[in-house]
């Protein structure tokens, strides 16, 4: 056994049909429907132009500052796949850059999120790819491993399985876990609906907000008229 270089097979991994359906979810309502639990930390942000990031993970446990099995996963990876890194959060050196951009865009790969740093940040912010980091440098990565491909891997507490779905927004990152994807779009959805409905009665001004005072008495609050 090689310790530290392996390329696992992917077992299983969420539908396209399942994707597209949480495509149009907020990650917030999402969020909310999975109890608050999971998050990928605030550090990784949005680097590219817009737009929102879904599809299963391929997963990828880098050694910090080095891209050498990240290249491989993208020779993997199929179209639509979320190239997931872990990679310590290190941002000493860049892991991609402009060059890996486009080859993950010309294999219509769904986006890559890295708890790393990129580079080449004008011209990954100038298109829609979407690509969640923790930061950027100018100086780039190192090609010799080791790095494990379909592994599970974990961004600040939040773990990855190959397979499982990764979500992203302007608001965060969130993976769904595989065996969970059905009841979350269930429960996401109807949070989606209930807030469509709550901001149309705002809009109207028929919103009731009593549960405040409500709340304020339940807990003694002091001074409510």
């Amino acid at each position: 056994m090689a310790i530290g270089f392996r390329i696992l097979p992917r077992a299983r991994k969420v539908g396209a049909d399942i994707v597209a359906r949480f495509r149009s979810l907020p990650v917030a309502n999402v969020s909310d429907s999975m109890a608050r639990m999971t998050a990928g930390g605030p550090r990784l942000r949005p680097m590219h132009a817009g737009g929102v990031l879904a599809g299963p993970a391929l997963t990828v446990k880098a050694r910090p500052g080095d891209n050498l099995m990240i290249h491989k996963a993208i020779a993997l990876a199929e179209p639509g796949d979320v190239i997931v890194v872990d990679a310590g959060g290190d941002l000493t050196n860049a892991l991609i850059g402009e060059l890996m951009l486009a080859q993950m865009v010309r294999r219509a790969l769904g986006g890559i999120v890295l708890n790393g740093a990129i580079r080449d940040s004008a011209a990954i912010r100038a298109q829609g790819f979407p690509v969640f980091a923790a930061g950027v440098t100018h100086r780039g990565p190192y090609k010799d491993g080791p790095g494990e491909i379909n592994v599970p891997v974990a961004i600040d507490g939040m773990v990855i399985e190959p397979g499982d779905l990764v979500l992203g927004d302007d608001d965060g990152l969130l993976c769904v876990p595989f065996d969970a994807v059905e009841a979350v779009l269930a429960a996401a959805t109807r949070k989606a609906e209930a807030e469509a409905k709550q901001m149309a009665n705002i809009e109207a001004g028929t919103h009731d907000a009593s549960w405040v005072d409500a709340t304020l008495r339940r807990l003694g609050c002091e001074g409510l008229e």
